[in-house]
């Protein structure tokens, strides 16, 4: 199980938001390309980054900052947030983005997916699940779609999907712990999912609880505001589910 350290980009910076509340975000840094390195230096393989301004308007304002980022590290970049065309992956495969996550457009036009599987293989698209009160929220996670996340998750699975983010809106940012039963419903569902869990990671012991739960099963889980306050030790994180890992 990966430990995916988090970036939310707004306006070229990196910020966290409550609850996904535009109204209420912490600025932690002017500079998310050195917040990056410090991530690869402790030894974090794949690192997850959120455009906020594309999510929520359908366009980026942060391709400087991507830039800097993808300059400044070598470890791979997973990149959601207003990805809603083959053109936009197009782009953000120019700037290096290994991993691409769809959200918004999975749900309204499907046949993006496809053209992203088509083009880049399953390992490199991955569906963003934003879930609250059991249904599949968009648009920054603003807008309530009415699909069930499990039909929803039927439907990409079917699709050729195989990577997901699957978020629990009502945990993030919350330091509160993440919702492990979801992640179980969903792995005994779909057994060859690769499963990336978010929101309310906030401790070394979440971490290992989801491996615990999952029998490491889990692909990853993404953590950002617990790392920027103290509360977690990415370096010490990874070594612990390392070695989890090779004693089993």
């Amino acid at each position: 199980m990966l430990v995916l350290p988090a970036i939310d980009l707004l306006d070229n910076e990196a910020v966290r938001l409550l609850q996904g509340d535009y109204s209420k975000k912490t600025v932690y840094s002017s500079e998310p390309e050195k917040m990056i390195k410090v991530f690869e230096e402790q030894g974090a393989t794949l690192i997850h980054i959120v455009d906020l301004n594309a999510a929520k308007t359908g366009k980026s304002e942060n391709e400087k900052a991507i830039r800097k980022i993808k300059d400044n590290c070598s470890v791979e970049l997973e990149l959601g947030g207003g990805i809603r065309s083959l053109e936009n992956m197009k782009f953000y495969d120019g700037l290096g983005v290994s991993r691409f996550i769809l959200g918004t457009v999975a749900v309204e036009d499907p046949s993006v997916v496809e053209q992203g599987l088509k083009t880049y293989g399953p390992n490199r698209i991955v569906i963003g699940v934003d879930a609250k009160d059991g249904y599949v929220r968009t648009k920054g996670w603003e807008t309530n779609s009415g699909i069930k996340y499990t039909d929803f998750l039927k439907t990409m699975y079917v699709m050729g999907i195989r990577h997901v983010i699957f978020t629990d809106i009502s945990k993030d940012g919350m330091m509160a712990g993440p919702n492990t039963a979801v992640y179980l419903e969903l792995l005994a569902e779909f057994p060859d999912l690769q499963l990336v869990a978010s929101g309310g990671v906030s401790s070394i012991g979440d971490l290992v609880n989801l491996y615990d739960a999952s029998k490491g099963k889990l692909f990853g889980a993404i953590t950002g505001k617990a790392i920027y306050e103290g509360k977690l030790d990415l370096k010490e994180s990874i070594r612990i589910l390392s070695k989890k890992r090779n004693e089993n």
